[in-house]
């Protein structure tokens, strides 16, 4: 089965036998990789009856919750891993939020898609019109898009919060990193993961 790419990337940072909380989990692919690849014991969470239904196809813990009412569900430092992938931008309070997952996790891993693209930029100027791309498919009227961001701004956003990134990785939508997505990620990176403590 071919899963996300990004997918993969978070899952070869998590350790074996850990206890992971996927925030915004979809159809629970990320923890099916991590149950089938490196025995971890995990729960997935989504506001979206749909997605809840194709986790629990997929054999994996699922709880409805909506993410803007934050984590209190959870006790402090019950999972070793909590992860936000590619939906930081959907939520109403990213920092709150974030918190939360560090008050919930001992380690935290975000990703996101970044609005400092080239192509973003290009439609920007070109078209005049809010970009529509491979990883933020939506028209302005219709996206669940509310904090869209660039690298620069996470990075900030990190820094003026206190939050220490101990990794990250900037890549394109192939999850594959180049020369230019190391010299100049902010304009070439199309996918941004960090892990955070």
């Amino acid at each position: 089965m071919a899963f996300r790419k990004d997918l993969l990337l978070i899952s070869s940072w998590i350790k074996n036998d850990s206890k992971v909380l996927d925030l915004g989990c979809g159809s629970g692919e990320l923890l099916k990789i991590l149950k089938q690849n490196k025995n971890i014991k995990g729960y997935g969470v989504d506001n979206d009856i749909q997605n809840i239904k194709s986790s629990l196809k997929n054999n994996v813990n699922v709880l409805q919750m909506d993410l803007d009412k934050g984590l209190n569900s959870f006790e402090s430092n019950s999972f070793d891993y909590v992860v936000l992938a590619q939906s930081l931008q959907v939520v109403k309070k990213p920092k709150d939020l974030i918190n939360e997952m560090l008050r919930v996790g001992k380690e935290i891993i975000v990703s996101f898609p970044n609005m400092g693209h080239w192509s973003s930029r290009i439609q920007l100027l070109f078209k005049g019109m809010m970009p529509i791309t491979t990883n933020l498919p939506y028209r302005w009227d219709n996206t669940p898009n509310i904090h869209l961001c660039t690298i620069k701004d996470f990075l900030k956003f990190c820094r003026d919060n206190n939050f220490e990134i101990t990794e990250q990785c900037i890549t394109n939508k192939k999850q594959k990193s180049s020369l230019l997505t190391k010299i100049i990620p902010n304009l070439f990176g199309e996918i941004a993961t960090f892990r955070i403590r």
